[in-house]
């Protein structure tokens, strides 16, 4: 199995930790960013679940807002490279 070594930035853990803070954030959202958190300072991968709704996200970006956006696409770089 190819492992992603790739960690989310600094720039992006301190947006999902407010994310996940944030009274007015989608349940999507908050679901993106404790997945880009919890990527932040271990090994973790994302899973498949969270890499078919991250992909969806980016797929279709007419339909979501820029911070959406951005956690799906921190979230879908770490992936599995096999999948």
């Amino acid at each position: 199995m190819a492992y992603n070594r790739k960690k989310t930035s600094r720039r992006i853990a301190s947006e999902a930790s407010r994310t996940l803070r944030s009274k007015s954030a989608s349940p999507l959202q908050k679901s993106l960013a404790g997945s880009a958190l919890a990527q932040s300072r271990t090994g973790k991968q994302t899973g498949r679940r969270m890499e078919t709704k991250a992909s969806r996200v980016v797929g279709n970006r007419s339909n979501y807002a820029q911070k959406t956006r951005r956690l799906a696409g921190s979230v879908l770089s770490q992936s599995n490279r096999e999948r």
